[in-house]
């Protein structure tokens, strides 16, 4: 009876748990629609309004990086539920090294803005919103990589089965929804620009 009450008391924990990356992930989506809403209220107020720059080309190849790293998140997630925890553990690396590989890209393209002159703070708040945007997802791309290598030293350490496929089922939603918003923020600014 002891025996069912902790797993009971354990997988009540893991829906709370799961609960609040749901709520997390529905307040960020919240987060990046109001900016969204304020990209376009600013630049319907005027014509001098507006990116007015083409996007670098660096955001593509973020891009194919972002959706690589959410295939190698789902690979090493079938491979926990399989018990291929050799297999599990060399594909969490490659993701992690991808999602440091975008959050690089991002930078080098905020460097290519910066030479053409779109930096941060102008006169023209359209271009700010690049930085905001990119940024803003940035975090969030931190917070992702940092719950990856939760998920790596879990395994690691050898947590129980359980423990190791939810830590991964966790980590999958997560990541998988970092590379949606950042395929919706990027279509977003290619469509504004």
């Amino acid at each position: 009876m002891a025996q069912y009450t902790q797993n009971k008391e354990e997988l009540t924990q893991q829906k709370a748990k799961k609960f609040n990356l749901w709520l997390g992930m529905i307040g960020m989506f919240m987060m990046f629609a109001a900016l969204s809403s304020g990209f376009i209220v600013y630049t319907a107020g005027g014509i001098d309004r507006g990116i007015k720059t083409l996007l670098p080309d660096a955001f593509i190849y973020s891009t194919i990086l972002i959706v690589l790293s959410s295939l190698t998140m789902q690979l090493a997630y079938v491979a926990a539920r399989r018990t291929q925890f050799s297999k599990q553990k060399l594909l969490l690396i490659a993701t992690i090294l991808l999602g440091l590989g975008f959050f690089c890209v991002q930078l080098y393209a905020w460097g290519i803005l910066s030479s053409r002159g779109v930096v941060f703070v102008n006169n023209n708040a359209s271009q700010s919103f690049i930085y905001v945007f990119t940024g803003m997802h940035l975090a969030h791309i931190v917070a992702g990589i940092l719950v990856l290598m939760r998920a790596l030293i879990g395994r690691m350490r050898s947590i129980p089965q359980v423990n190791n496929v939810f830590r991964m089922d966790l980590a999958a939603l997560f990541w998988h929804f970092l590379g949606i918003l950042w395929i919706y923020i990027y279509v977003f600014l290619l469509l504004n620009q």
